[in-house]
């Protein structure tokens, strides 16, 4: 019902009244873009602080899987050793009983090739260690990054909430105002206008001629084509930037 009342209000609209609409608009979206831009680029630096803390925390994790995985080579290395160790005092042990040379050098053999193991051993577990170290103080420094980084990211959430609470009442009626008027307007002009206001640099899609010039680009505007914006009889374009004109004089006009 809503919209079959909206469309019907449309086509009892003037082409002065749509101007009029669409200039009242852009003046409500433009106090909509002062407000964003009173939130400044926090938005955007709390997006990027997060993402740098979720790359941190990423980060944080694959050492600590490393950590993990070379504390276990160390553990390993040690039971080796510990096997080893039994291995040499169980072959030097079968020393005392052997019954020739041959068993007695073959023994040392298995005893030399333990203690060659046990060296390996000792140099791996020195290794991983030095490595466990590294990567603990990589993991140590990121913490304090996190933390510092973290503490920054709060204080820019209750900067940015501060300034919302601030201006959400505002916002919220402005929000509802131009939500008013477009429901005035047919949908194909306020298609076009929201499309001229996305590739417009400072969001102006309606302007008034000033100086003989289009209040968007500053290009001049010919005599003939100003006398048909102040004439409100159809909807005008700039030639050069395709703004909506309307004459300096609509925003003064008695509703």
């Amino acid at each position: 019902m809503v919209n079959k009342n909206s469309n019907q209000a449309n086509t009892e609209l003037t082409v002065e009244d749509k101007l009029r609409a669409l200039y009242e608009l852009q003046q409500v979206d433009t106090e909509i873009n002062k407000i964003k831009i009173l939130r400044g680029e926090l938005p955007l630096e709390i997006q990027d602080l997060e993402d740098e803390l979720a790359g941190l925390e990423t980060r944080t994790n694959n050492l600590n899987e490393e950590i993990q995985k070379f504390d276990t080579e160390v553990k390993n290395r040690k039971n080796e050793i510990i096997n080893a160790e039994a291995l040499i005092e169980k072959y030097k042990s079968q020393q005392m009983n052997v019954r020739n040379n041959r068993e007695y050098d073959s023994l040392s053999k298995e005893i030399e090739f333990q203690t060659l193991e046990i060296e390996l051993c000792n140099k791996k577990t020195k290794e991983y260690s030095a490595v466990i170290e590294q990567k603990q103080q990589i993991v140590s420094n990121s913490k304090e990054n996190f933390d510092e980084r973290n503490g920054d990211l709060e204080t820019k959430k209750s900067e940015l909430e501060n300034i919302v609470a601030e201006t959400k009442i505002e916002e919220e009626r402005l929000e509802k105002k131009a939500e008013n008027i477009e429901n005035m307007i047919e949908e194909r002009l306020v298609t076009a206008y929201n499309r001229i206001r996305k590739n417009a640099r400072n969001g102006l899609a309606v302007v008034t001629v000033q100086r003989d010039a289009c209040g968007g680009c500053f290009n001049k505007i010919p005599p003939q084509r100003q006398v048909d914006v102040r004439s409100r009889k159809k909807i005008i374009v700039c030639e050069y930037c395709g703004r909506i004109l309307v004459d300096d004089d609509i925003a003064n006009v008695e509703e």
